[in-house]
């Protein structure tokens, strides 16, 4: 158990690309991070389950279901849980405003944080012009992707043994990529002028598994990461401002002891956003 003054309280906590059911999930984790962090509101920003890969085979080990269980518990607790689907469940989206358990379904939703700015908040897929106009290509790029994430479990074992944390390979590999750092580009204006058009200050997302905190043309831009490969959330403090957290689980100690680090504004740094 964790001391209470372990808990950390946020405002409203944001969470996407989960992909429970696929074995890359890194479900420990979450329900780890879960267990530390409150908020009156939690946004599921998308791609919480993976139904393109459970309909390829199935796969729902226990830590997936804790994961469920411990959403279902903080919502019984009174936490306003609002679940935007993706690409990957986008079978939700066809319960717009259904309620599960305490957890309530929406297409989108405008976010107002403390201190009054309007944020768009939507997984981001709408943008994905392969997601939307060509979707075998969208099917095969899940498949590589899936290669990728097996290569760095593969990578990230070998760490372990030698005494160090969690490091996504594949993440870091995106990043070096020339294309794919012109599509996150080409995705974060996108988001960007949608925001503005919706006459909000920001826009929330996920699906791209980049986490980021910046400035588009005016327009903050703010993406949750993922529970994947960088294991990141957004948290919206008491005053208004948000914070980037990226969650490891130390090798080197028992597992009832966690560390949790903040990143701001994209730096690659343990610091905390303004």
């Amino acid at each position: 158990m964790h001391p209470s003054d372990d808990i950390r309280q946020f405002r409203t906590l944001f969470l996407s690309d989960v992909h429970l059911g696929s074995k890359a999930a890194q479900a420990d984790l979450l329900i780890d991070f879960l267990r530390v962090h409150e908020a009156e509101t939690i946004y599921l920003v998308g791609d919480i389950f993976d139904g393109w890969r459970l309909k390829r085979s199935w796969h729902w080990p226990q830590t997936h279901n804790d994961v469920v269980q411990k959403l279902l518990r903080k919502a019984r607790k009174g936490a306003r849980i609002i679940y935007i689907p993706g690409n990957h469940d986008e079978v939700m989206r066809g319960f717009p405003g259904q309620h599960f358990g305490g957890i309530e379904v929406r297409v989108s939703d405008i976010h107002h944080t403390a201190d009054g700015r309007r944020f768009l908040v939507m997984h981001g897929d709408e943008f994905d012009v392969v997601v939307r106009n060509a979707r075998l290509i969208a099917y095969l790029g899940d498949w590589a992707y899936d290669a990728a994430i097996a290569i760095n479990s593969v990578f990230n074992r070998v760490r372990r043994a030698l005494g160090f944390p969690y490091w996504s390979f594949s993440s870091w590999a995106k990043l070096k990529v020339k294309n794919a750092v012109s599509f996150i580009g080409a995705f974060e204006t996108a988001l960007a002028e949608e925001a503005r058009r919706q006459d909000c200050d920001g826009v929330i997302c996920g699906h791209i598994h980049h986490a980021e905190i910046a400035e588009r043309a005016g327009i903050q831009y703010v993406n949750t990461g993922d529970w994947v490969e960088s294991c990141t959330a957004i948290g919206e403090r008491e005053d208004g401002s948000f914070e980037l957290i990226r969650w490891t689980r130390p090798v080197s100690v028992p597992t009832t002891r966690r560390r949790q680090g903040s990143v701001p504004l994209g730096v690659p740094a343990l610091e905390e956003a303004a």
